[in-house]
């Protein structure tokens, strides 16, 4: 892997908001189709590290070409091609007519993810030219779940269906040829034209004093916890964690929800909600951060 998979800041934002107020249907939706997305992705990735050493694989990219924002959820890069992927974590039983999609229990139409790869395609294709790359993309939407049946589906679809995808993963693997130098700086070039903020985000607004306090659970994002000396205990699921990984794994929520705010013993105290002595999170914060600063104007970095 030549560009692991982050997990998206807008995912992580709507878990934590998720768990510390009311989200409205709207985003609570949102969050989930987010959730799903990014489990199927992991799921493809998971294919994909089984192949040899002879290719690259960028996971995720956010980029730009003619003014047009794109996202690529995966791309191999080898000897005679680049393989576009689109992956999508559908579950149910669809139907394709008139080159459209529809879920077949309510005929809902869809976003065709057909058209969305063209898009996609299209866009990449402009961006090689851009780059002075002149190199074949073999595009893919690919359908990682099991219990996902696309029923009429014509055979010159660009589509990967679950039974298909560990022959697909076989077949690539022995038909693949060795990244040739140039690609390797095509990649190195991608990553580097990445946008790390995406254009679509979709979160609700939100303030410090309308969000519940507390630590959540790593398992389950509970936030009914026992603090038992060093260890913290999850009261709905039972997950055990020691306190100081729980109290750094809160101010990273914390730096991700308030980016403005200032990391300070009192801030970090009354957020994680814990009874008890604040001086044991003040020696968790000096373990691991830089102090700035003295007295009731000190801060951690």
């Amino acid at each position: 892997m030549y560009k692991q998979r982050q997990k998206p800041q807008e995912l992580a934002l709507l878990k934590s908001l998720n768990s510390r107020m009311e989200l409205s249907d709207e985003m609570k939706l949102n969050y989930y189709n987010h959730l799903k997305g990014w489990e199927g992705e992991r799921r493809f990735d998971a294919l994909l590290e089984k192949f040899t050493e002879d290719y690259v694989v960028l996971n995720d990219l956010l980029l730009q070409s003619n003014q047009t924002t794109f996202q690529v959820d995966s791309l191999l890069i080898e000897g005679e091609a680049l393989h576009l992927y689109e992956i999508k974590n559908y579950e149910g039983d669809f139907y394709y007519e008139k080159e459209r999609f529809f879920k077949r229990y309510n005929k809902m139409e869809i976003n065709n993810p057909i058209t969305q790869l063209k898009r996609t395609e299209s866009s990449l294709r402009q961006l090689m030219h851009q780059l002075g790359y002149s190199i074949p993309i073999i595009p893919h939407v690919v359908f990682v779940n099991p219990e996902f049946t696309l029923h009429q589906a014509p055979l010159h679809l660009p589509c990967i269906y679950p039974p298909q995808l560990n022959r697909y993963v076989k077949s690539v693997e022995k038909n693949i040829t060795k990244v040739k130098k140039q690609y390797i700086s095509l990649a190195e070039k991608l990553i580097a034209l990445h946008l790390d903020e995406s254009p679509y985000r979709r979160v609700p607004s939100y303030t410090y004093d309308e969000l519940k306090k507390g630590i959540l659970c790593d398992t389950c994002s509970s936030l009914i916890i026992s603090t038992e000396r060093s260890l913290i205990k999850c009261d709905a699921c039972g997950y055990t964690e020691s306190l100081e990984e729980a109290v750094l794994r809160s101010v990273e929520e914390f730096k991700l929800l308030f980016p403005e705010r200032k990391i300070m013993t009192k801030e970090i105290y009354d957020w994680c909600l814990i009874s008890g002595d604040k001086r044991r999170i003040k020696r968790i914060l000096d373990k691991q951060y830089t102090l700035i600063g003295v007295h009731q104007w000190a801060y951690y970095e």
